[in-house]
């Protein structure tokens, strides 16, 4: 059954993939970006011509995503999905990231999310109907170095999910999460930076290791062929065309060996969930009211 999807972070990796499949697949796409009329004009064109809508969001921007949600209902006529895709990534010492580089950071991958979903949950509460996606990683469940801030927004995405997913399921809107490992796509080009490298020299040898750590592992994706950015956007999809009630909360997208533990990891928490759930008699709150 054809879907009436908004996806934010549109213009690259993720995001462009994924409006392409789900254009494939026969749903409505609204494709969300930022400069729509500037560096991503090309972008938007390319898959406008696909048959996609277009709307300009700035998800850092409260007034652009109320605007924009409300475009893109408009122009889709109604809104069944929401894929939350927009984010950076980073690379560095955790120290060195000042404050107002947390901010940032934070500002497009957490606080963006909350912004998007203010926005539309409205109109799906009316309906008493609609799917949330979040799209969060395989490094908001672990840790590994030099990517501590990202790590950190992404933990806090996944709780925002655990959250939303309680409150609204007596309310019929589903919520689920998409946890993909590293990739290669326009994503590894755009992270964000420290901004105070003064403290990296007290760190010996250990300021130069982000960047060894980040050439080592795209040298490994390049000899993962399999590491294909489309098992994501087909992932994306496989979850919209689940019947509502009948999607896993989680789902992990990786084939670099990160996957299957991860996936263990997270079928162990869902079963601890469910019993602290039901042990203060709240079960049910883990089930989607279909």
């Amino acid at each position: 059954m054809s879907k009436k999807i908004l996806i934010t972070g549109a213009s690259g990796g993720f995001g462009k993939l994924t409006v392409k499949t789900l254009l494939q697949k026969g749903h409505q796409v609204c494709a969300s970006m930022r400069n729509v009329n500037g560096k991503n004009k090309e972008v938007a064109q390319e898959l406008e011509s696909a048959g996609a809508k277009v709307v300009e969001i700035n998800v850092t921007n409260e007034a652009s995503v109320n605007a924009g949600i409300a475009s893109a209902i408009k122009q889709l006529g109604g809104l069944d999905v929401v894929i939350n895709n927009a984010g950076i990534g980073v690379l560095g010492l955790q120290e060195s990231f000042t404050i107002e580089d947390w901010k940032k950071l934070f500002d497009i991958n957490v606080y963006g999310v909350q912004r998007i979903n203010r926005a539309v949950l409205p109109y799906m509460r009316k309906r008493n109907s609609g799917l949330l996606i979040f799209i969060s990683s395989l490094l908001g469940r672990i840790t590994v170095p030099f990517y501590g801030p990202y790590n950190a927004s992404k933990w806090a995405v996944e709780a925002m999910a655990e959250n939303y997913r309680i409150e609204l399921s007596s309310i019929g809107v589903d919520v689920c999460v998409i946890e993909p490992g590293g990739y290669p796509t326009s994503f590894m080009n755009n992270l964000l930076k420290p901004d105070d490298l003064d403290r990296n020299e007290s760190y010996g040898e250990m300021a130069q290791a982000p960047i060894g750590f980040f050439n080592g592992f795209e040298q490994a994706l390049a000899s993962n062929p399999a590491q294909n950015p489309q098992n994501v956007a087909e992932a994306i999809a496989n979850v919209i065309d689940t019947p509502a009630g009948q999607r896993k909360f989680r789902t992990v997208v990786d084939k670099m060996g990160m996957g299957e533990p991860v996936a263990e990891y997270n079928n162990h928490l869902e079963q601890i969930t469910s019993a602290i759930y039901n042990n203060f008699g709240i079960g049910d709150m883990l089930k989607l009211n279909v």
